[in-house]
């Protein structure tokens, strides 16, 4: 009876609508990868806090969905060729979106839903409008933005981090430990993660052979920053024992790594090096990071997203630079303006992540906000209902 009623309205009709059906059936499985790395990679991801699994989970979701729908606004105002495409501009907002989870990893336990919200907010139109100016006036593949979302969403989230961390805050509660109910979830959004991280680098990649080049080198990054995770894990423990911490982050970094050169990669060795280094970073980082932010600088990042998200990310750009050049080395005098874009591109997204994260910073201290006490942080009884432990909250 379809098919009749197609035919009665006309071939033209019909054609236009196989082909709406042939595009949506090509991009809907990629969307689905990236939908659940989106909701429940990041939501369990961040669930390692013993007393702040519900509001891990709760809050990702509250953020993902609202800055989606934003975003998509957005996008039909400063991308206008996207506006008839309703599933590709969900899927670009889905994944512009990923900035905002990995920021609320730095602020985790410490801001409360309307302090997320209004981040999310924020932080979704600065970073599309960092898009549109690469996009539009650096002439940067739409892909390559993209991946800007791993650096922006570190540099934005600790400088938010940043305001909201109070002198006064300790860790003799214990309240920011984990437990191994928790650190169980956390490894189970951590390996969502990792499957499908061939599909985000790889999703908006033109052309059938840099887009198989992207998931089988992403793959082989993954899978070698995985085993440095396991191997540095147990070097780094003076009883030779395996850490969470260092699985949860390191098996993620070689995909953050490979996100911006992934598809222009010809030798997996060049990929597994980028996991490599990416591995060790987010391993290594740590010990020497953390006692620069928590005691020089007074920033404290509850999940570590620096050695897990920004750093890797900054070895990634850096890389497709150097591969852009080597490549086009014999070629250099005519794409060496291209390279110097990429570079300055890089740039402004670092630039426009620090200011709007230290703008909105300044915004979540404010009364209109309500922050929680300190006495309050890493604590789901402030805002989950607990009848049988609801004692004092």
């Amino acid at each position: 009876m379809a098919k009749l009623l197609l035919t009665s309205m006309g071939p033209s009709f019909s054609s236009d609508t196989n082909q709406a059906t042939s595009g949506y059936s090509k991009i809907y499985p990629a969307f689905q990868d990236v939908n659940v790395m989106v909701i429940f990679g990041f939501g369990f991801l961040l669930a390692y806090l013993k007393r702040y699994g519900f509001s891990s989970i709760g809050f990702n979701i509250l953020a993902a969905v609202l800055g989606v729908q934003w975003t998509v606004l957005l996008e039909r105002f400063l991308f206008p060729d996207e506006k008839e495409k309703h599933l590709p501009s969900i899927l670009t907002a889905s994944m512009s979106v990923v900035a905002v989870l990995i920021s609320a990893g730095a602020v985790l336990g410490k801001a409360n839903p309307f302090q997320l919200i209004c981040m999310a907010m924020v932080e979704t139109t600065a970073f599309c409008a960092s898009r549109w100016t690469n996009v539009y006036i650096l002439e940067i593949e739409e892909h390559v933005s993209l991946m800007h979302v791993h650096i922006f969403g570190t540099f934005f989230g600790l400088m938010v981090s940043w305001w909201l961390t109070q002198p006064s805050l300790r860790r003799e509660t214990g309240k920011e430990d984990s437990d191994v109910t928790s650190d169980l979830f956390s490894m189970l959004g951590t390996l969502f993660l990792w499957m499908f991280w061939p599909s985000f680098n790889s999703v908006l990649v033109d052309g059938v052979v840099e887009k198989r080049n992207a998931i089988h080198n992403t793959y082989y990054a993954i899978a070698v920053s995985a085993v440095i995770a396991f191997a540095l894990s147990a070097l780094t423990n003076k009883n030779g024992k395996l850490q969470m911490t260092h699985i949860h982050g390191a098996t993620l970094a070689g995909g953050v790594a490979l996100g911006f050169s992934a598809h222009i990669i010809q030798s997996p060795w060049i990929a597994m090096v980028l996991g490599f280094l990416a591995g060790v970073m987010a391993v290594l980082g740590p010990y020497f990071v953390k006692m620069c932010l928590n005691s020089a600088v007074k920033m404290y990042d509850t999940c570590g997203i620096h050695c897990m998200f920004g750093m890797p990310g900054l070895l990634g750009a850096i890389a497709y630079v150097i591969l852009f050049v080597i490549y086009n080395w014999n070629n250099l005098p005519a794409r060496g303006y291209p390279a110097l874009i990429e570079v300055g591109s890089l740039s402004i997204t670092i630039l426009v992540a620090v200011i709007a994260g230290f703008i909105t910073g300044i915004l979540l201290k404010l009364n209109i906000c309500k922050a929680p006490p300190v006495s309050k942080y890493f604590d789901d009884q402030v805002y989950w209902e607990f009848p049988h432990l609801a004692v004092g909250f």
